[in-house]
């Protein structure tokens, strides 16, 4: 199974830490966000190919990087050729990009590379086989007031179906999120053509699940362990602790 890792964003949230370092690149505990999402790919064989999708401005860092790591996977950088926030392509842009240049035909495994989680993707790869449609890797905030607005909101059924799914709501109906941990289907990444040319928002792949979850049936897996979204300097710090306890306790 190919992967892809979206890391072409500017995060511009989290300025000065990310205006001259991508996001994927920066330390928890000493080691880059995108390694830990790296080291849990080892141990399964399903996954062979990695993209790392980025942009031109971020290309060197990403070489620089690439050159030290070590994985049994074969790593290739897919460039966008953006160099700023204002003309990036989004998350549902860049994975039109990649998947058109590169040509691929096939169902693929899709992860945010701000993710931080301790789920083995053996269980979602598991997941998807025997529902054999997308699925889409959710955790429980259990707080409606720490999702309003924030994430992607999801409701699933008794079977796990996804049967609602809203961006950033203001009014959310549940306390289950994506992860931006996804496994798409052939079939519905073939569809990706017909969602932007209806001029549908293209920078989150938050707004092609609520767009496609009304077309196709898609399912959710709920993860309880640990998971952060690196976006807000309060999120990172929070990481930092969290990850830093667990190495001193190894």
């Amino acid at each position: 199974m190919k992967t892809i890792l979206l890391a072409g964003g500017y995060a511009k949230r989290l300025w000065p830490l990310t205006k001259d370092c991508p996001k994927s690149l920066l330390p928890i505990a000493g080691k880059p966000i995108i390694e830990y999402i790296l080291d849990g790919m080892e141990h399964i064989g399903e996954i062979e190919d990695v993209f790392l999708s980025t942009n031109r401005k971020f290309e060197t860092k990403f070489k620089d990087w690439l050159e030290n790591y070590r994985s049994s996977k074969e790593i290739r950088l897919a460039i966008e050729e953006t160099r700023t926030e204002e003309d990036k392509l989004g998350s549902i842009g860049a994975l039109n990009f990649l998947i058109a240049h590169h040509g691929l035909k096939e169902d693929l495994l899709i992860i945010g590379g701000d993710n931080l989680f301790d789920f083995d993707l053996k269980e979602l790869i598991a997941f998807y086989r025997t529902k054999k449609k997308t699925v889409v890797l959710l955790y429980d905030m259990k707080d409606k007031e720490r999702v309003r607005g924030k994430y992607g909101v999801l409701e699933i059924d008794s079977d796990l179906k996804i049967i609602n799914s809203e961006e950033k709501p203001e009014n959310p109906r549940s306390t289950l999120i994506s992860t931006a941990c996804y496994i798409f289907t052939k079939e519905d990444l073939a569809l990706i053509g017909d969602y932007l040319a209806a001029g549908n928002n293209q920078d989150a792949i938050g707004f092609f699940v609520s767009w496609l979850c009304k077309r196709s049936a898609l399912y959710g897996l709920v993860h309880s362990g640990l998971w952060f979204d690196i976006g807000s300097f309060d999120n990172y710090e929070r990481a930092n602790a969290v990850y830093g306890k667990k190495l001193k306790e190894q």
